[in-house]
C-alpha cells in the first residue's frame, strides 16, 4: 500500500525563479532541491557552506523530510552533505538550507538553480521510550562497530 501525504511548499519571496523540488524520474524516491545562492558561491577543497534553497514547507505530524546528497555531485566533484541525511521535522517552517562540503581536490562553484541535494520524505512511527533495569540478550550483544570482520 502506497501512503500519501499532502505537503505544502512555499517559494520564499525574492527567488519567484527557483526550481520547486521536483522528481527526475517516475519512481525516483527523492526530490531534487535547487540552490537559491544570489551568486555563485565557490567551495574550496574541504570548505563548506550553507546553501539556501528559497523554499519552505508544511509537513503533516508524523512526516519528516530527509536531506541527502545527489550521487553524481558526490562522485564526480567530491561535493557531499554534512549531517546527512538532515532532518527537517514536521513543525519546521523556516528556510530549507543545505550544508555541503567539497571532499574533492578542485573548487567547485554553486550556481542559482544548481540541483544540490536531494529532499526524501519518511514517515516517522510514535515511540515511546519505557526505562528498564537491563535489556534482554541477543547472539550480537554489545558488538558494534567492525565487529562481524571486513
Amino acid at each position: 500500500m502506497i501512503l500519501s501525504y499532502y505537503v505544502q511548499i512555499n517559494k520564499l519571496s525574492g527567488n519567484e525563479d527557483v526550481e520547486l523540488p521536483r522528481k527526475m524520474s517516475e519512481q525516483a524516491s527523492g526530490y531534487d532541491l535547487y540552490a537559491a545562492v544570489q551568486e555563485a558561491v565557490v567551495l574550496a577543497p574541504g570548505e563548506r557552506a550553507l546553501i539556501p534553497t528559497g523554499i519552505s514547507l508544511a509537513m503533516p505530524d508524523g512526516l519528516e523530510a530527509q536531506i541527502r546528497p545527489r550521487s553524481g555531485l558526490a562522485l564526480k566533484h567530491g561535493i557531499t552533505c554534512l549531517n546527512t541525511p538532515g532532518t527537517i521535522d514536521a513543525d519546521y517552517r523556516g528556510e530549507i538550507k543545505v550544508l555541503l562540503i567539497n571532499l574533492g581536490q578542485e573548487p567547485f562553484a554553486i550556481a542559482r538553480n544548481e540541483r544540490i541535494a536531494q529532499m526524501v520524505f519518511q514517515a516517522v512511527p510514535s515511540v515511546t521510550l519505557v526505562q528498564v533495569e537491563e535489556l534482554s540478550e541477543t547472539e550480537r550483544g554489545a558488538g558494534g562497530f567492525g565487529h562481524t570482520g571486513k
